[in-house]
């Protein structure tokens, strides 16, 4: 079992290694940990590490053939500025892949890596009793 001051650990399967590297530590302030590009990466943001496994990994050729494609589940990056968020990567040329959602948790809106895998961006709603976000 990892121990609980360990990085959290998800797999994504990508199509180019150094593609989802370079999106990742360029657009969602992830650092690059290890690389044996083309067959593998991983990035870094807190306390999440994030497997990039290429098609010629072991984590890749291991997925059955019927569950090639990327699903619903995605990483989930809290943010402090949903809205300047949305404007710096729509600057940088990206879209998402969903509108703008909100609900009584927070907001929301999901954008995808070069592979197809999903991300959300989500700004939590400020609770009464908690301090509020700080304004620029």
């Amino acid at each position: 079992m990892t121990a609980p001051d360990q990085y959290a650990s998800v797999r994504y399967l990508v199509d180019d290694v150094q593609t989802a590297v370079d999106f990742y530590t360029t657009h969602l302030g992830f650092t690059l940990n290890t690389s044996a590009a083309p067959a593998f990466a991983d990035v870094v943001r807190g306390p999440l590490r994030l497997l990039l496994s290429g098609p010629a990994s072991s984590g890749a050729r291991a997925t059955p053939d019927d569950a090639t494609t990327a699903g619903r589940n995605r990483i989930h990056l809290i943010v402090d500025d949903l809205d300047a968020e949305i404007d710096r990567l729509h600057s940088r040329g990206l879209s998402f892949r969903s509108d703008l959602v909100a609900g009584p948790g927070g907001r929301q809106i999901l954008l995808t890596d070069p592979a197809g895998n999903l991300i959300e961006l989500f700004q939590p709603a400020h609770r009464p009793g908690t301090p509020a976000p700080a304004t620029p």
